[in-house]
């Protein structure tokens, strides 16, 4: 089952508080990111967060589930209508997250420049 677009604006405006949150449609599905950074996503309406340590912490007793099949488990967020929350859990695990990898595009045109 496809994500709807209704529940993929319903998070985008909870998370309104933080800037530079963006998305990806992906197959059906959507890719969340913050400040350049893989997040998450949304999966069949759900919110699913990466599992790394701030967010176990802040969810101990969430789920995980598999966004989808063989995929990686990733943490249900069963409070989406708390704001505050979200924000919250997003900006604490932005410094866990890891960095975007370049392009190989782009990192071939920085390997030219070098």
């Amino acid at each position: 089952m496809a994500s709807s677009r209704e529940y993929l604006e319903f998070i985008l405006g909870q998370l309104s508080g933080l800037e530079e949150i963006t998305h990806r449609a992906m197959m059906g599905e959507y890719i969340l990111y913050y400040r350049g950074r893989v997040i998450g996503g949304i999966y069949d309406d759900r919110l699913l967060v990466k599992p790394v340590p701030a967010a176990v912490s802040r969810m101990p007793e969430a789920l995980r589930e598999l966004p989808y099949e063989g995929a990686r488990p990733m943490l249900l967020v069963g409070n989406v209508d708390d704001r505050e929350f979200l924000t919250e859990l997003i900006g604490a695990m932005y410094e866990e997250l890891p960095a975007p990898k370049p392009k190989k595009r782009r990192q071939a045109l920085q390997e030219r420049e070098k």
